[in-house]
């Protein structure tokens, strides 16, 4: 079948792999100049810097994308575990979160009485979940709540927790507030408070702790040009350059779609560009299975203000990856969930991938990608704004480190969350698609297949199985498979 793809995500790219292994015609249509959709790269003033993700986590997830297709990781890009894998700034401490597991007993044990015992515990319960959800729900395609009645998955849900929330399972097992915060880290992106979010995503602690915090050499956009390589051995046509305008249906069919040069024809099209806008923007309204009151009921994970930064001269106390937790975390999380408003001290997070990896910086300098996770829906900022924004991080770092960076910025960029509407036309300007609430798990999530069209399929962080780097990657996996086995 002939079967074009819309954007070049992770998501997309993992589509059109399986469709084009198993005998599909694929071409991939990218609305941008580079393809890899939040996960792109842009070069300047000898600064190399990824646009999006940063963090690589659940490393057989990639490692089964490549072997799916001949390959492996290491033929693509060199893999490095990174030791410590983070660092955590509070007010008053400074923690490493270390990648060998007996330090990090040795660690929680200094933290509170017997913390090494718990957090064995602990992981064991994660890596029940984990293990579970990976064998079982987060795999399928999430049309029917039928689904999860598969006897292997109704034997594992004991150690799901589903109706006991993040929060309450963390305090439940832990007193130190250092520990609460660490372990709810990963949460952040998730799209809701610890207290909302069910206790079975612990299994990220699993995949935090457990599994390491790993680093291509290059940058996260290898994971891009890997997948590419793969793409190209099969032959898949990639177009840059080519928004999609809309899709036409005739006899509930997807037969066309519509880009600025003339048509393209279609026996069946994968839509990996944002959800709520293949809906809104690229169909008919009688063809639109969701309302806008449905979107805006929708529950989403933040947006983000991004900062690019190049800076002359290293920075000795900065880790490759860095949270500041230094501020109010309840007060930052209540302007991205309650209030919707700019946080005013934000928590925020900092990347610096120079290092671990000379060949993203000029020599004498560092490469820091800084973010600062926001409400969605916050489409209207300033260059006042973000550069008081900048000025927050730079008095901060200095007053954690000693770091000075305030006249050693020799290249800035700013990313908003306007950005993420102009460049994605990612609704409301999210970062991290729907939050993942209990309401918004598996079957609950917007459909992989379209309810009306045939031959109409979407893939993604705004459905199954949920954000972030790893699920999109399976989520192509989902819909190639299910497309080709209910679309002869």
């Amino acid at each position: 079948m002939k079967i074009p793809i819309i954007g070049s995500g992770f998501s997309s790219l993992s589509a059109a792999a399986y469709l084009s292994k198993l005998g599909h015609r694929v071409t991939v249509f990218e609305k941008n100049e580079q393809i890899g959709g939040r996960a792109r790269l842009f070069e300047e003033a000898g600064f190399k810097f990824d646009m999006g993700p940063s963090w690589y986590w659940m490393p057989e997830v990639f490692e089964n994308f490549f072997n799916d297709h001949n390959s492996s990781v290491q033929d693509h890009y060199d893999l490095v575990r990174l030791s410590p894998s983070y660092q955590v700034f509070f007010k008053d401490k400074t923690i490493e979160v270390l990648a060998n597991l007996n330090d990090l007993y040795e660690l929680f044990d200094s933290l509170e009485i017997n913390g090494a015992s718990k957090l064995k515990n602990f992981l064991k319960n994660s890596e029940a979940k984990y293990s579970a959800a990976m064998k079982g729900p987060i795999s399928l395609p999430g049309l029917s709540f039928k689904e999860l009645f598969r006897p292997d998955i109704i034997k594992s849900a004991v150690h799901l927790n589903l109706t006991q929330s993040f929060a309450k399972f963390v305090r439940n097992r832990f007193t130190s507030k250092y520990i609460h915060q660490i372990l709810e880290f990963p949460i952040l992106f998730l799209g809701s408070t610890p207290a909302k979010i069910p206790s079975l995503y612990s299994m990220l602690n699993y995949a935090d702790i457990k599994l390491g915090t790993w680093y291509p050499m290059g940058g996260m956009h290898k994971v891009i040009e890997g997948m590419t390589n793969v793409l190209q051995n099969y032959g898949v046509s990639i177009e840059t350059s080519s928004p999609v305008q809309q899709i036409n249906i005739e006899n509930k069919k997807a037969k066309e779609i519509i880009l600025d040069n003339g048509a393209f024809e279609a026996d069946a099209v994968v839509a990996g560009a944002d959800y709520a806008h293949v809906e809104n923007s690229l169909l008919s309204k009688e063809y639109r299975q969701y309302s806008s009151a449905y979107w805006e009921k929708r529950a989403l994970a933040p947006s983000a203000i991004i900062m690019y930064l190049g800076v002359k001269g290293k920075l000795t106390k900065l880790l490759h990856h860095n949270l500041f937790f230094d501020a109010d975390f309840d007060n930052h999380l209540s302007t991205i969930y309650k209030t919707k408003a700019w946080p005013k001290n934000p928590l925020f997070y900092v990347a610096n991938p120079s290092k671990t990896d000379k060949s993203v910086a000029p020599a004498g300098h560092e490469n820091l990608f800084v973010l600062i996770p926001t409400a969605p829906g916050l489409l209207t900022s300033d260059d006042e704004l973000l550069d008081d924004y900048l000025e927050n991080v730079i008095r901060r770092i200095k007053k954690n480190t000693g770091e000075d960076l305030s006249n050693r910025i020799v290249y800035k960029k700013f990313f908003a969350p306007k950005n993420f509407v102009q460049d994605y036309n990612a609704f409301k300007g999210n970062a991290y698609g729907l939050a993942n609430t209990l309401m918004q798990t598996h079957f609950l999530k917007p459909r992989i297949k379209h309810k009306h069209i045939n031959n109409l399929f979407y893939t993604g962080q705004l459905t199954v199985p949920g954000p972030g780097v790893p699920p999109s990657i399976i989520s192509g996996h989902i819909v190639a498979s299910y497309l080709h086995k209910n679309l002869k």
